[in-house]
């Protein structure tokens, strides 16, 4: 899958919106991927995951042991792509504002690819593989469907995108007058309470 396959399918989801946004990193933008909307219909979601998989058979050498999505944004998109790659599909979940595997054992030295939906700033994946590795897991990369950051960002570990798609973004310090002038919202997951 292209790129640009990519993003037609979050332009035909409603997905890709203008506007003021705080994006899950904190950070600000006009544009934000509102996956959610792409989540929402199965066949979208199956052929990007689809894509996903074929994209880490190819570029991730030995067997992949488990799928790890961080939550909630990863959830969908790890589970749809783990069964494209017939492998389990465990998930990390924030307890006192740090991931953790909570509801899962896996054996040590287990093979992990971690699937996350967007990547901006990369701290979700980071804070993935920290937890995994606490938990003694081996993270051999990470996969994203869209990678804001242009191949940028670093993860600890290689990321695997089916698109980038970059788009500024700002401090709240160093806002455009144009955006600043808008009403702001933030639709992440992130510090919801």
């Amino acid at each position: 899958m292209k790129a640009e396959d990519v993003l037609d399918i979050f332009q035909k989801a409603g997905a890709i919106l203008k506007g003021h946004f705080i994006l899950t990193s904190g950070r600000h933008s006009a544009v934000y991927m509102q996956k959610a909307r792409v989540f929402m219909y199965a066949d979208l979601t199956e052929k990007l995951c689809r894509a996903l998989a074929e994209k880490i058979r190819v570029e991730v050498s030995e067997p992949v042991d488990y799928i790890v999505g961080p939550a909630i944004g990863g959830l969908i998109p790890a589970y749809e792509t783990s069964r494209h790659l017939h492998v389990p599909v465990i998930w990390v979940e924030r307890e006192n504002k740090i991931f953790k595997l909570r509801r899962f054992d896996i054996r040590k030295g287990a093979r992990i690819v971690i699937v996350e939906d967007i990547v901006t700033t990369g701290l979700s994946v980071r804070e993935t593989v920290q937890a995994m590795c606490e938990a003694g897991g081996n993270v051999v990369a990470a996969a994203c469907i869209i990678d804001r950051s242009g191949g940028k960002v670093d993860v600890d570990v290689p990321l695997l995108a089916l698109a980038e798609y970059v788009l500024p973004s700002y401090d709240v310090d160093a806002l455009p007058p144009e955006i600043a002038a808008l009403p702001v919202a933030k639709l992440g997951s992130r510090n919801i309470s």
